[in-house]
């Protein structure tokens, strides 16, 4: 066992062994601890857990251990001409660095999860140290690897509260072989969530989406759609002609930099974002339709940007309008989470996970049980105190 890991499993023993057992609070690159409630424990570093443990192109499929830089092993991909097709944002800033851990731990995806996928469904294999300080290995190196609990998606999206992730393999796809954009401008987002749907319906090569309000009073009737098409040459030209639209070039460094900035909150939209409202995700269902949000009773609320085929909205608004969005999107089958707090403040400090269904509650409280009797890892930061 190597020296990192051996140090990490000894401070798990000693915070759970402890008259009163050490809260830890896990720590990878820190780009995504503006989310959730503010952390809490000694910092337990996995950064010193890096590298890729094994690659084989050919099976589609790499071991990278949990410290290891989500940029270097993205790096290692396209080298080889393949990727993390679910894209996930690294939201790297101020010197954090997104880990390939923290990666797993968050379960982010980026624009196109709708058509591809998330994190958890390219997740394989993983290997955690729980409460107990006891090394475990889930699931493995191929598809089919899966007996009894999938706990190896169990883990995408459980923000460190169940365990530290120490390594994960992972499904790699390859680069489609070919890729366009296609623009369309002064359309309205009530008819780009109908036009979405009926190509939804139709075999096209869909990848991701966006549609961007406009400006002022005609913000909601007045954006531009962007339709990101990818997968066989014949396909994709097929479908710029069928769907009209302005064809973007993928080979132009524009477009490649917009979708990158979607994935980071790094577009226009999201830097226009007033400093005492906060930035609101809302997940819905991609046939919802649109959210009378100007109706809420809140003032301030402006059109969102709608990725994911429909199926995640993006709001800006003040912190007292999340009763409203809250049960706006829970009206239609979704839910609402409070993304990125005002700017002036680091952390959103709202709860990650606040399930209304009791036996919910009950299933969350007894998988923390089994995985982390002690409660050391990262206590409250996914939940309200109850």
């Amino acid at each position: 066992m190597e020296p990192a890991l051996s140090q990490i499993i000894d401070r798990v023993r000693a915070a759970a062994s402890a008259a009163t057992p050490q809260p830890l609070r896990i720590q990878g690159g820190g780009s995504k601890d503006f989310l959730g409630h503010a952390l809490q424990g000694e910092a337990l570093d996995v950064r010193p857990l890096q590298g890729i443990v094994d690659y084989e192109p050919s099976e589609l499929v790499v071991t990278v251990r949990a410290g290891t830089p989500l940029a270097e092993l993205e790096q290692a991909l396209a080298a080889r001409g393949q990727s993390l097709a679910f894209e996930p944002p690294h939201f790297a800033s101020q010197g954090q660095q997104a880990t390939v851990g923290g990666m797993v731990a968050a379960g982010l995806s980026g624009p196109a999860r709708a058509s591809v996928g998330a994190v958890r469904d390219y997740v394989l294999g993983i290997e955690i140290l729980n409460g107990k300080a006891e090394l475990l290995r889930f699931g493995g190196q191929v598809m089919k690897n899966v007996a009894g609990y999938d706990v190896s998606r169990l883990m995408a999206g459980s923000w460190g509260t169940l365990g530290v992730i120490t390594e994960v393999s992972l499904k790699v796809l390859p680069v489609a072989p070919a890729e366009a954009t296609l623009r369309f401008d002064g359309i309205g987002q009530a008819d780009v969530l109908k036009q979405l749907n009926t190509w939804g319906g139709q075999p096209l090569p869909l990848n991701a989406s966006r549609w961007v309000p406009g400006q002022g009073v005609d913000a909601a009737t007045t954006g531009s759609l962007y339709v990101r098409l990818r997968g066989a040459t014949a396909a994709v030209d097929a479908a710029c002609r069928s769907m009209g639209g302005t064809r973007l070039d993928a080979a132009s460094p524009d477009v490649g930099a917009d979708w990158v900035a979607c994935r980071e909150q790094e577009l226009p939209w999201f830097a226009q974002r007033a400093a005492d409202h906060c930035l609101w995700r809302l997940s819905v269902p991609q046939t919802a339709p649109e959210l009378a949000l100007q109706t809420l009773g809140v003032e301030g609320i402006a059109a969102p940007l709608v990725e994911w085929h429909g199926g995640l909205r993006w709001v800006q608004a003040p912190r007292s309008a999340g009763d409203a969005l809250k049960a706006a999107a829970r009206a239609v089958g979704g839910d609402a989470l409070l993304f990125r707090a005002e700017a002036a403040l680091p952390i959103s400090g709202e709860p990650l996970f606040d399930p209304q269904n009791a036996a919910v509650q009950r299933i969350q409280q007894q998988l923390k049980a089994a995985f982390d009797p002690a409660g050391i890892f990262n206590p409250g930061r996914t939940h309200s105190a109850r």
